[in-house]
């Protein structure tokens, strides 16, 4: 078994074959992967129930049904690498032509970066998104997974080993690996020559540890601390639907509402909706009801928790929602750039100069006017799945598709041409 350096030295050996691939050998290639996972689906779900079994206990019942495979689930994955197949190939897209003068011919030209390396925890979905991602763009990729999914992981990369050997490619162009000790870790984040991008996919400590550690390119994609404000024009019943949706849908993910901000205006009549529909019906249901940490002033309004300095700070992934009532728009969007993570943030409002000013403003990867957060994802956004959400200005910003995992160079044709 390959260690760390080593996969990533196979990885980059790799990569001339992978850049050479035309675009119909790599569709062909995703085909046979979705088609794998699929006629693997007994071997995932072993693995999958041993992961989950193990896990049981030490982690929350959230963050298990992250950890979870179904059927339907690993069907779910398989079809989401189908979804790039009628992409556009990034790899060898002019993006702009420059004629000059003196006959030269430039060419600002989408390459593959190279060696991709993946840190990423409990999510064995994230292995087979990675892994198409990185192909279709013609990338290797070094996939080191959390230890709570590692047997899963490592079942879905083997599917995916066994597509590439059966197109006569070279199965190094995607590897997990199998140390998963902090030191491997590292490993990664200081392949300098080796690694051309690290990307990790995590909560805000892996995250914070890869920017701090890293000492290849790294980008930092996102812990979501996504706000919702319901402005004073908002339309309640929409907004009702909207928060349950980006709140309750699935509080496990990174696009997920974890603060809301109602406008004074309308506090007295949204906040005793929203606590129906977020914690007493969803009680009467038989769900899992919503915990509603209430600054003092939309505690004078309904009854729940008392909001805690760290609570508007804090990526809760659980039914737990920061609550807190603002005079005005502006208001608002000071709010949100003292404690955002530039992530994904909502305006609910029938007020276009609002609207406008919050988008302005704000300074996320996603804002939205009159609609859920949750939508901040690779497959919503049409960029077939994703490889994460960058919430960092350089390079990439938001969903990372296929295009993100791509450089450019300039291509010069001429013909004699001498520089005077």
């Amino acid at each position: 078994m390959k260690n760390t350096l080593d996969l990533c030295r196979a990885a980059k050996a790799a990569c001339a074959q992978i850049a050479s691939l035309t675009s119909e050998e790599k569709n062909q290639a995703l085909s046979a992967m979705a088609a794998q996972i699929e006629a693997q689906i007994p071997q995932i779900l072993s693995a999958n129930a041993e992961d989950v079994a193990a896990a049981r206990g030490s982690i929350s019942e959230v963050m298990l049904d992250r950890l979870t495979l179904t059927e339907s689930r690993v069907h779910a994955m398989a079809d989401g690498i189908r979804a790039l197949i009628p992409l556009e190939d990034p790899a060898g897209f002019v993006e702009d032509v420059i004629e000059r003068p003196n006959g030269l011919r430039i060419e600002k030209t989408r390459f593959p970066l190279g060696v991709i390396a993946i840190i990423y925890e409990s999510r064995p979905n994230v292995t087979s998104d990675a892994a198409a991602l990185c192909f279709k763009s013609g990338n290797a990729c070094v996939l080191r997974g959390g230890k709570e999914s590692y047997r899963s992981s490592a079942a879905i990369v083997q599917a995916i080993r066994d597509a590439l050997e059966q197109q006569g490619i070279t199965p190094d162009a995607v590897s997990l690996v199998s140390d998963l000790t902090h030191e491997s870790a590292y490993e990664l984040m200081t392949a300098t020559g080796l690694v051309d991008l690290l990307i990790p996919r995590g909560g805000a400590g892996l995250i914070k540890r890869c920017v701090e550690s890293a000492k290849v390119p790294c980008i930092q994609t996102g812990s979501g601390i996504c706000t919702i404000f319901v402005d004073e024009s908002a339309d309640l019943e929409q907004a009702v639907r909207i928060i349950v949706n980006a709140k309750t849908q699935r509080p496990s993910v990174c696009n997920a509402e974890e603060v809301l901000l109602v406008h004074e205006a309308v506090a007295p009549i949204f906040l005793p909706m929203i606590k129906e529909a977020l914690v007493d019906d969803r009680a009467r249901k038989g769900m899992v009801p919503v915990e509603l940490r209430l600054d003092p002033v939309a505690a004078a309004f309904i009854d729940g928790t008392d909001a805690g300095p760290e609570d508007f700070d804090t990526e809760f992934l659980d039914y737990i929602l920061a609550v807190k009532v603002v005079g005005s728009t502006e208001e608002a969007i000071h709010h949100i750039a003292l404690h955002s993570t530039g992530h994904s943030e909502a305006i609910l409002t029938r007020d276009d100069a609002h609207a406008q000013l919050f988008i302005q403003q704000v300074d996320s990867a996603a804002v939205y006017v009159n609609a859920s957060t949750r939508f901040t994802d690779g497959g919503e956004f049409g960029l077939g799945c994703e490889m994460g959400i960058s919430t960092q200005k350089l390079h990439a910003r938001g969903p990372m598709g296929l295009k993100e995992l791509t450089t450019y160079k300039y291509v010069v044709r001429g013909n004699g041409q001498i520089r005077e």
